[in-house]
């Protein structure tokens, strides 16, 4: 099965949306933010990452023409409020639904840059926007430090190898059900394992070193 953008699955999108909602209503909980706060950041995260996607093609933003782009932020803050006090380790649940949700919209980015024309480099470029623009706006509205910021976490390269394999893998026409899945794949191991082991990208200038209060938080 090859995906056509124009006819893939809603589903694909809005499982994406779904989780990276429930990454923002998890961060809302660990903040103490009550239901409405969740569900407003839960869908900021969920949808933001599209509507900015849509927003740089000219486009009406799927998440207003299509109602069922809402259910996924509802849903996933019904389920952390009714589940939540049952989870202890929070951070790294965000951690995994985020990673899920990256995995998803960076490819989903890149296709729909590619349905409408774009050359693969900038459907590149606006997958990882896509992927990394509702993180960004989750954290700076919970005035958390972005993860896409974060000196001591690696962020936008998972995101930036999965828009790349998407785009080359469309380009040689085998682009599948199944590559899709070795690309979300790899993506969602690379961004756990990058957090896991506390990867990190060079700073900004070669000779600067890290704080030392960096190392080990």
């Amino acid at each position: 099965m090859t995906f056509a953008f124009d006819n893939s699955p809603v589903w694909l999108d809005l499982l994406g949306v779904f989780f990276f909602a429930v990454s923002g209503s998890l961060l809302a909980a660990r903040k103490q933010i009550d239901i409405v706060g969740s569900l407003l950041l839960a869908s900021l995260v969920g949808l933001g990452g599209g509507v900015i996607r849509d927003v740089i093609l000219v486009i009406v933003p799927a998440a207003f023409t299509n109602p069922a782009y809402l259910a996924p932020p509802l849903l996933a803050t019904v389920l952390v409020f009714f589940l939540f006090s049952s989870v202890q380790r929070y951070t790294s649940l965000l951690i995994l639904f985020d990673a899920a949700g990256l995995a998803l919209f960076c490819m989903t980015g890149t296709l729909k840059a590619l349905a409408t024309g774009l050359n693969p480099v900038a459907s590149v470029l606006l997958g990882v926007t896509t992927a990394v623009g509702g993180g960004l706006l989750r954290d700076i509205t919970a005035n958390e430090v972005p993860e896409l910021f974060n000196p001591k976490d690696i962020y936008a390269l998972p995101a930036f190898l999965g828009s790349s394999l998407t785009a080359v893998l469309w380009v040689l026409g085998v682009f599948n059900v199944l590559t899709a899945a070795g690309i979300a794949a790899v993506v969602f191991t690379f961004r756990v394992l990058a957090w896991r082991r506390s990867w990190q990208a060079p700073l900004a200038v070669r000779g600067w070193h890290r704080r030392a209060t960096d190392s080990g938080l």
